[in-house]
């Protein structure tokens, strides 16, 4: 088994469809697995043997992907690097993965270079996309066989609880994914999906670029997000598929002539965050498309959970993917019976190999086979999963536990709010008092009596937010997660 074997399979029976497309420039199928080539037998030569780590830290663009396939041809593993990270951030990652090569660009070559950072630096530049070979084969370079359990990406997790972990994937956990993420969404050759996420996130890495190679789907490649820039390229290379995280479905939102915009669009996807149902409702109301959300993370290659194809609960986040088991426990590891609030238990051929020299984060993330979420969530009567929040992110106000999320959906009802959050500050009285912050739309900000006044009609006094803190931003991750522990950090700072 090897992953770039989807990228061979491709190549053989669509040469000529589009694979890669960007302003800067555009490959057919043939031309991305011959480019995928090169940089395999480049890589070869420089002494790269199987299972060496070779890092990817470069924006998104066509020579980031060939770049990856490149690595797992040979049978080496492919280290995806943020690259918005700091070198203060870099530099104990690139010390925990010690990758052999690094692809980077010329401006984070300049931060790798101070670092004390093991490794060769080939620069995205010097990835050449020559013409195709007249004589068909002359370089073909047949993937390595690797075992399904071998690994073949290491992406490291966002953070947000301390040092970021590299987990690691095997090839059949990519598979698995691939095939999911395709088969849900009905994904064929004559798809053309939206990528401005970073690759080296799961979300994009897995369930963009993964899935659509192995449906030789085409991919548009966008180095960011950027509004104008989504709707000159849904319009010029006919998009027909937008993976994005809500907060962009909400911006879009505020387009009056969103549904003419979109109208290649087929199939709207939104993952990294929680999706408010009030926004689901009114993206449905303006554009006729279901806004289709899953459940997933790193360290299950991605989705776990997926809303059925025209079969879209509101509020749930679906049933589990194939050959995927959810089992929901409570903190004695007991399984629960439907509607039963608990953790979140996954088992299945997705769930990763492990952290990289972390066994003892490794040993405490699973029960037997059973990887733990650190999610709360439900599994109602017809196996459909909702999630009620994160464990962390639980409040406890004078002894009672708040779930933030609920107070976000009632927040979200309001259509003043463009954005909100809602934390657990120190409080010597309650230990913690709920506090929301909120961003409003342009000119329709709010009175916190009013939506304290909106809110106790409809919850538990002690769930009403003690402050409602009006601001003009909220602080995400480069995949437009919130940042809730970032949030905190900055309101505790100062």
């Amino acid at each position: 088994m090897n992953i770039s074997k989807n990228l061979e399979n491709a190549a053989r029976q669509f040469p000529d469809n589009m694979a890669l497309m960007a302003d800067s420039r555009s490959l057919t199928y043939r031309q991305f697995n011959t480019a995928a080539n090169r940089i395999a037998k480049a890589l070869q030569k420089k002494g790269v043997r199987p299972g060496d780590h070779i890092g990817l830290c470069a924006p998104n663009s066509p020579a980031w992907l060939c770049f990856y396939f490149g690595v797992l041809k040979i049978g080496a593993v492919a280290v995806t690097l943020p690259h918005a990270m700091t070198g203060a951030e870099l530099e104990p990652v690139l010390a925990d993965c010690e990758p052999d090569i690094i692809f980077t660009d010329k401006a984070k070559k300049e931060v790798l270079s101070a670092l004390s950072c093991p490794g060769e630096m080939i620069l995205e530049t010097d990835i050449m996309f020559e013409p195709v070979p007249a004589v068909p084969g002359k370089e073909e370079v047949v993937s390595l066989d690797r075992h399904p359990d071998d690994v073949a990406a290491i992406l490291y997790t966002g953070g947000t609880t301390g040092v970021p972990k590299g987990v690691m994937l095997t090839h059949k956990n990519i598979m698995t994914s691939a095939f999911n993420v395709s088969h849900n969404e009905r994904s064929c050759e004559t798809d053309r999906a939206l990528c401005f996420l970073p690759l080296n996130h799961v979300f994009a890495q897995m369930h963009i670029m993964n899935a659509t190679v192995f449906s030789a789907g085409g991919l548009v490649i966008q180095p960011a997000f950027n509004m104008d820039a989504l709707l000159a390229a849904v319009e010029k290379f006919s998009v027909t598929k937008l993976y994005a995280v809500p907060t962009v479905y909400i911006r879009l939102l505020s387009l009056p002539d969103i549904k003419e915009k979109l109208g290649t669009v087929r199939y709207c996807f939104s993952a990294a965050a929680s999706m408010a149902k009030e926004v689901v409702r009114e993206w449905k109301a303006k554009t006729g498309l279901d806004i289709n959300e899953a459940y997933g993370m790193t360290e299950s290659a991605s989705m776990v959970s997926f809303n059925h194809y025209h079969h879209h609960v509101i509020g749930s986040v679906g049933t589990p993917a194939p050959n995927v088991e959810i089992q929901i426990r409570d903190e004695t590891g007991r399984v629960l019976k439907p509607n039963q609030e608990g953790e979140i238990c996954i088992a299945g051929p997705n769930i990763m190999k492990g952290y990289l020299n972390r066994p003892e984060d490794t040993e405490t993330a699973f029960w037997g086979r059973w990887f733990r979420s650190g999610d709360i969530g439900y599994l109602d009567e017809d196996n459909y999963l909702f999630i009620v929040d994160r464990i962390k992110e639980l409040i406890i106000t004078g002894g009672e536990n708040v779930s933030p999320r609920e107070i976000e959906e009632l927040l979200y009802t309001r259509h003043e709010i463009e954005e909100c959050a809602v934390i657990g500050l120190p409080d010597k009285e309650y230990g913690e008092r709920v506090t929301a912050y909120v961003v409003f739309r342009p000119g329709r900000a709010l009175d916190p009596a009013d939506l304290k006044a909106y809110l106790k009609t409809r919850l538990s006094s002690f769930k009403v937010p003690k402050e409602f803190i009006s601001v003009t931003e909220l602080p995400k991750s480069s995949t437009g997660k919130l940042l809730k522990r970032e949030l905190k950090r900055q309101v505790l700072e100062g």
